[in-house]
């Protein structure tokens, strides 16, 4: 219940009291659920808790306001301020205004101002409901990391609203909206990527950031100003890597790599609803990178090794690798080249990367040394296990090193 109601009612408290104000509202819907734990234990938890808690913050709120008198002109215009304490003060908690501020939310939030991390972090706390522990989870951090982290960046967002360009969640306008939503597209696929391959040392997969990132791209989707194609195309691209969670990873939590999954466990209805958006998107002019991606997420969801499948997938590489080149997408693309041509062709290209330091770097080399040349293929796993950050990792190399002692021996 907090996950789901703290950021609902953190996100109508900062609408109403405005960005610079945004350490107000979180304290207000900590404050709600501090009483929730102070009372529900002694009294019994209510007949509709969501109701309580609702009408706790808004009392909470409202006596906020009456106690400070003086508030910005901003306030006061919005929500009609009396001093006279008989008149009440709105404070809407519907879905609708809900949903509306969450998403405003989210435009300020990835304001430029502010780092990328910083961006996510303040989602991960305002908009997801995630405590600060989590987020230094998250990030392998500490929290005292954390809370500085979010406390510049929301401090970078209050003084911002005052010296450089106004910060409002109030309704932006098309202009605006368009000028932020690549942010805000950024911060989402981020946050799921985080949650689709975490290098914590507990789990290799988060799938409540993955959901929460999957649950703010559908409410851009499902508002008229934002259901664009590279939203659909995003939304698609989750749905397709949504669909193999519950094959890639095995009772004891070890990773299954991707050539090893149990295709029956993939999720069916998620692949259908990720090829219905996929195909959504290509009502759009331009062709972004989120189209791409979903697209080759849609050739790993069928299963056949056929050489029309990675040649299509070598292709998708190619051009997504000219409209925004990443040392990752380059290295997945050696991968699709091994598989459409040949080993010792994506040998060749992989080395020229030269991406130091990279363990997935060094697990592909190892793989495609694997059955040519299989001392090198040693040595290149070895220094992937180097690198590893993760226990869980560090055993699927091993598990690769292992197999080829067996075939050896």
């Amino acid at each position: 219940m907090f996950r789901t109601e703290f950021r609902k009612i953190a996100a109508v408290l900062c609408k109403l009291f405005g960005i610079e104000n945004l350490q107000l509202a979180e304290d207000i819907a900590s404050e709600t659920f501090l009483s929730a734990l102070e009372n529900w234990p002694y009294k019994g938890i209510p007949e509709n808790p969501v109701a309580w808690l609702y009408t706790v913050a808004k009392n909470k709120a409202k006596n906020h306001l009456l106690r400070n008198q003086v508030f910005t002109e901003k306030i006061a215009k919005q929500i009609k301020y009396s001093s006279s304490q008989n008149e009440e003060v709105e404070i809407d908690l519907s879905e609708k205004n809900i949903t509306d501020s969450q998403l405003q939310m989210l435009f300020a939030l990835c304001h430029p101002s502010i780092p990328t991390e910083a961006q996510i972090g303040l989602s991960l706390r305002i908009l997801c409901g995630f405590g600060i522990e989590e987020i230094a989870n998250a990030f392998l951090t500490s929290k005292e990391t954390i809370n500085k982290r979010l406390f510049r960046a929301k401090e970078k967002l209050r003084l911002e609203k005052v010296q450089i360009v106004p910060i409002t969640i109030g309704v932006l306008t098309e202009e605006e909206i368009n000028d932020r939503l690549e942010t805000v597209l950024t911060t989402l696929y981020l946050l799921f990527n985080e949650g689709y391959y975490s290098e914590s040392q507990d789990t290799i997969l988060r799938e409540e950031l993955c959901t929460e990132a999957m649950r703010l791209a559908a409410l851009l989707i499902g508002n008229g100003q934002t259901d664009q194609p590279n939203v659909k195309a995003l939304f698609a691209l989750m749905c397709f890597h949504s669909s193999r969670f519950k094959a890639r990873k095995n009772k004891k939590g070890e990773m299954i790599l991707y050539e090893d999954q149990d295709e029956r466990l993939w999720d069916q209805e998620l692949i259908a609803k990720g090829t219905y958006y996929l195909h959504q998107s290509s009502q759009g002019k331009k062709i972004s990178k989120y189209h791409l991606e979903a697209t080759i997420a849609y050739w790993n969801t069928q299963k056949a090794d056929t050489k029309e499948k990675w040649e299509n997938i070598l292709q998708l590489y190619n051009r997504l690798l000219q409209l925004e080149y990443s040392p990752v997408a380059a290295l997945n693309r050696t991968y699709a080249l091994a598989k459409a041509n040949s080993k010792e062709e994506a040998i060749i290209e992989a080395e020229k990367l030269d991406l130091a330091g990279n363990h997935f770097y060094f697990t592909l080399l190892g793989e495609l040394y694997a059955g040519i040349d299989n001392l090198k293929a040693k040595q290149n796993f070895q220094k992937a296990i180097s690198f590893a950050k993760t226990q869980t990792d560090k055993q699927t190399i091993q598990k690769k090193i292992d197999k080829l002692t067996e075939v050896e021996s």
